[in-house]
């Protein structure tokens, strides 16, 4: 073993410290807190690229079992619980991708909060927060797992509600804190059942971990009441927290209103952390999800009816930033759907690529924010690739990899790879053909936002003048910020050539095995057949997103949308997200609701009733027992006491030490004693 398995604890701790020590520092210890933060981020990111060496020459030299270091927490009677850490292909590859874009992210934090009054909270909150996903990534154990997940919610919801005194993101805050918690209850449960079932929560112990060969035949062999395998139980239990955190349907509705926080954390928690630790967990026990084919059916539906709602959604958005919230939520659902007909390689090598280009796009939105004195709307933009030509030049880079621009950018290979698998998917066709129109909405929408966005003439805050008339004119980002987006761009146009079908380095590295090229592959009939329609697919959309929006940009903001005019109904629809945050409001949460006031009633009425009139029993015995005390026991009690006192005052009088009284008495009772023999001897 080497000396970075057992230290690998300290790649999640340095942001750890580092966030402790931000902690205590006073507020207005700006550079501090930032050196701190990107120094912890830094260390961690070359420990994450020397355990991604190591596993690479472990693989090289014909090595693929994972390495785990275990230790002993605590005793519980006669059994211990034992903790650990593993390090594998996985693990490797997601600590390099998390250090680096977190890292990118933290830099372009000191440019985009440089006025913010709360600086050095942030930083320490950022810093909590990745290395709470540090430590999701590095378990070995699902209770080290679950708590290090636990944290990566709560800072979650520190940093989405960091802005608190507007209502919106306090809400949105409580929302995703609640909305999450439900996959998570489900999450729970499923690791209480797994633990009862296998006897250790550990992935991997010689042979006797949870998802070893011998603990998974013995899930798929005991059947529950209700007839299924206890792997698949524990499967979609499991699964569901990843709903939950990964922001699939029906549990997506947190992730959007997630976008009240500040741009860096939106590029940090839709990008490489938060709504990634969903797909990471089930691929992390995806030999338990593999042992049950309902399970992987469940996960591929709902991974493709999430892409496909939620990118029909983000066509009639006008948020520059909800539309890449729903983005994600669709691009989510595609890494789901690629792990359920695919495998681990297939879905992990879409979330690499999605980390990379996805927190372009955020932290690109963050600069036209920045750039146009926070105007979130892109009806109200215009024309800014001539006045921030940088950040357009970066945009365009992660616009195009997202829409799966052929060839070029790293997300048409992904993308296509999930496709690919799809196609070839023994289930259904049902996947392949909605992930095609879901890609294809992918491409419109986005060339919708670019055109919007960039293109034409800037548009006034309002009426839609011109931006000359406009009193704040938009202008380019500094380099703090600018330069992450540069490097992030390079990822996202070359990241994907290491998972092509010529060359799958990435796919046989996280499967244990060394890559060869295969150009007989790539050039094979089905492959460019699939990459054809890919590519048609892809500029079909932009095609068309650039037919209703490049050809005569909007040249007003309150301009009717041209696929509005179109269809109104269903783009109404479509802007009011399918009305299902209206549909939960008027169910659930009027349920809870309702709820809440009948325990409410049933507290005030029943169990606090019952507990007064108690209260009023007892103290109506109270008052009885204070009466009987003191009318009876106490009145007798007193009474007697007098008459022995009076008794005693009586007899005291013959004891007083007057040998007259003595006598007195002797002859007194001497003549009673005279009086009565008389009397007894004449009866």
């Amino acid at each position: 073993m080497d000396w970075i398995v057992p230290f690998l604890w300290l790649i999640p701790a340095l942001p750890l410290i580092a966030a402790g020590a931000v902690a205590v520092v006073p507020k207005n210890r700006k550079r501090f807190a930032a050196t701190a933060a990107i120094a912890s981020m830094v260390g961690s990111l070359v420990l994450a690229l020397i355990a991604f060496g190591h596993s690479l020459a472990r693989i090289k030299g014909g090595q693929s079992a994972p390495e785990v270091f275990n230790f002993r927490w605590f005793d519980l009677g006669e059994s211990a619980l034992r903790l650990g850490w593993v390090l594998d292909p996985l693990t490797a590859v997601m600590l390099v991708m998390v250090c680096l874009v977190g890292l990118l992210i933290f830099i372009y934090s000191v440019g985009y909060m440089a006025h913010d009054d709360n600086f050095t909270r942030f930083f320490c909150f950022l810093a909590l927060f990745a290395s709470a996903m540090l430590g999701v990534i590095i378990s070995n154990n699902l209770l080290l797992l679950f708590i290090c997940w636990e944290l990566v919610g709560l800072t979650s919801y520190l940093l989405i509600g960091f802005w608190f005194h507007k209502p919106e993101a306090a809400a949105a805050a409580k929302k995703a804190f609640i909305t999450t918690r439900i996959g998570d209850l489900a999450f729970l449960l499923g690791m209480v059942w797994l633990n009862s079932e296998t006897g250790t929560l550990l992935f991997y112990d010689g042979g006797r971990g949870c998802l070893e060969q011998g603990a998974l035949s013995a899930l798929m062999a005991r059947a529950t009441s209700l007839g299924i395998a206890a792997s698949t139980g524990i499967g979609l239990l499991i699964f569901a927290g990843a709903v939950g955190k990964s922001g699939q349907l029906p549990l997506h509705v947190w992730l959007p209103d997630a976008m009240e926080g500040p741009t860096p954390v939106s590029a940090l928690i839709h990008a490489a952390t938060m709504v990634a630790a969903g797909v990471f967990l089930v691929a992390r026990v995806y030999p338990l999800m593999e042992a049950s084919s309902a399970t992987l059916t469940v996960i591929t539906w709902v991974g493709v009816l999430t892409a496909f709602f939620a990118a029909s959604i983000a066509v009639a958005q006008n948020d520059i930033k909800r539309i890449l919230a729903y983005s994600t939520v669709s691009q989510l659902g595609f890494m789901m759907m690629g792990l359920g007909v695919g495998g681990v390689a297939v879905g992990m090598f879409h979330l690499i690529t999605h980390a990379f280009f996805k927190a372009l796009l955020f932290m690109g939105a963050g600069s036209v924010i920045h750039g146009c004195h926070e105007e979130q709307d892109i009806r109200k933009m215009g024309g800014l690739k001539r006045l921030m030509p940088l950040t357009f030049a970066t945009y365009m880079a992660g616009m195009l990899a997202l829409s799966g621009f052929p060839l070029l950018f790293s997300g048409f290979w992904s993308k296509d790879e999930i496709l690919h698998a799809a196609h070839g998917w023994d289930g259904s066709h049902g996947p392949f053909y909605l992930g095609l129109v879901a890609a294809f909405l992918t491409a419109f929408y986005m060339t919708r936002q670019v055109c919007q966005v960039f293109l034409g003439e800037h548009r006034a805050r309002a009426g839609g003048a011109l931006a000359a008339q406009s009193p704040c004119q938009p202008h380019e980002s500094p380099a703090v910020m600018t330069v992450p987006l540069v490097v992030l761009s390079f990822f996202a146009v070359l990241l994907g050539f290491v998972g092509t079908p010529a060359w799958p380095w990435f796919q046989q590295f996280l499967k244990g095995g060394v890559a060869a090229t295969d150009f007989q592959h790539l050039f094979s009939a089905e492959t460019l057949r699939l990459i054809g329609l890919s590519s048609v697919i892809a500029l079909g959309g932009i095609g068309t997103g650039w037919w209703f929006y490049g050809r005569r940009p909007l040249k007003v903001a309150d301009e009717v949308d041209p696929v509005e005019s179109l269809r109104p109904d269903i783009y109404g629809v479509l802007r009011n997200k399918y009305y299902i945050d209206e549909i939960y409001e008027v169910t659930f949460v009027s349920l809870n609701a309702w709820w809440a006031r009948a325990c409410n009633w049933l507290e005030f009425w029943v169990w606090s009733g019952v507990a007064r009139a108690a209260g009023h029993v007892v103290l109506g015995l109270g008052w009885v027992n204070r009466a009987i005390d003191e009318y009876i026991v106490n009145l007798g009690f007193d009474r007697g006491c007098e008459g022995v006192t009076r008794g005693g005052g009586w007899f005291s009088r013959l004891q007083n030490g007057q040998v007259q009284t003595y006598l007195r008495v002797i002859g007194v009772a001497l003549a009673v004693l005279v009086l009565l023999l008389i009397w007894g001897g004449r009866s």
